[in-house]
């Protein structure tokens, strides 16, 4: 069991697991959708939603049942040393890939958009010093910055109120134009959008006043249906419905029309901020890639394990220099594994601790 030393409260609870929610999905998530199921696609959200939201609670739930240990701790509770041991190396790997690929998409997309000379390698040596320095603390250390970020992001969402002079509402109707079916399409791609709830394993020992974990982790999922819906439904609308597939990244596109004397180019500027939310997606992966792996060494101290991790990222920019397209295919990979921890996993899970706790109260009758 881990030595709970640092705590978190409910509002950074709710920030941290949206703030890794709302990663790079954010700039492409309309354009997939259009391409998937139309301008019906801003409803596959709600759906997804739905889903992420009673897949929350079921993992607050299961958590309940071990209040003062993470899932590692609790498979070992359940199932025994080597299962435990087991479902670390799981997570390690999970979370691991995930953060190579969010890592490296946070450096390609530096590149193209703000510095496109710089090499991708001097680029994650760049992000690598700051991550390295939030990432070493501990988890209230990363909560902060989640929470901090979230406020100093705020403004931009105002942003994007002023291309809608240019909204064309009519390109939403008619609602349901194609029937469901691209909808129900579409949620497969939305869904990986809201992946990052699964946190909620590992941080939920951490938080002050478990009781309200419930309620945190609903706030939190509404939170990114609400950005999701703001940001799809303005691209929708702003675009047509065969233009908005052309662009790869519509919400920072949008952005293009909106001129001021004094900044000729408003969409870098914003840029340069969202790479601020995109680290609240990258860090707290990291944090749990390498307390996985601290925790497989039997050590307390992650530190080191995040050094090695940042190495092993330089070394691998340096004999496979990284692409869009190869990074889309390592998304692939992973895409899979995030839908069955995030989803089957908790259900399973959930249905033998509750079968579990019902034949041991019978055996105590």
């Amino acid at each position: 069991m881990i030595n709970i030393k640092n705590k978190i409260t409910q509002m950074q609870f709710i920030l941290l697991i949206h703030g890794v929610q709302m990663g790079v999905g954010v700039l492409t998530l309309p354009r997939e959708l259009a391409e998937k199921a139309g301008t019906d696609g801003w409803i596959a959200i709600i759906i997804c939603w739905f889903f992420s939201t009673l897949t929350s609670l079921i993992i607050i739930q299961i958590m309940k049942k071990y209040p003062d240990g993470t899932i590692l701790d609790l498979l070992t509770h359940y199932f025994g040393k080597w299962i435990g041991r087991a479902g670390t190396i799981i997570f390690a790997l999970y979370f691991a890939i995930l953060t190579h690929v969010l890592f490296i998409r946070e450096a390609l997309f530096i590149q193209a958009w703000i510095l496109p000379r710089t090499n991708i390698l001097i680029l994650i040596l760049l992000l690598s010093i700051p991550s390295y320095l939030i990432v070493r603390k501990n988890i209230s250390i990363l909560a902060r910055y989640s929470e901090f970020v979230f406020f100093m992001t705020l403004w931009s969402i105002l942003i994007y109120l002023i291309p809608m002079k240019h909204a064309e509402w009519l390109h939403l109707l008619p609602v349901l134009k194609e029937g469901w079916v691209p909808i129900f399409t579409a949620v497969k791609t939305a869904i990986l959008s809201f992946i990052g709830f699964e946190m909620a394993f590992f941080i939920y020992p951490f938080l002050e006043k478990k009781e309200k974990a419930s309620i945190g982790i609903v706030v939190a999922n509404t939170l990114s249906l609400l950005m999701y819906l703001m940001l799809t439904i303005g691209a929708f609308v702003f675009f047509s419905p065969d233009e908005i597939t052309i662009y790869n990244e519509p919400t920072i596109i949008i952005l293009k029309v909106i001129e001021f004397e004094f900044i000729e180019r408003l969409e870098i500027v914003f840029f340069s901020f969202y790479i601020f939310v995109i680290s609240t997606t990258v860090l707290p992966l990291m944090f749990m890639t390498v307390f996985c792996t601290s925790q497989l060494a039997g050590k307390q101290d992650h530190s080191r394990h995040l050094a090695w991790f940042l190495l092993f990222e330089c070394v691998f920019i340096v004999l496979f220099p990284p692409t869009f397209d190869n990074n889309f295919l390592f998304q692939k990979m992973i895409d899979q594994a995030g839908l069955i921890l995030a989803f089957a996993f908790p259900i399973c899970l959930w249905g033998y601790v509750w079968l579990h706790g019902l034949f041991k109260r019978r055996a105590s009758k």
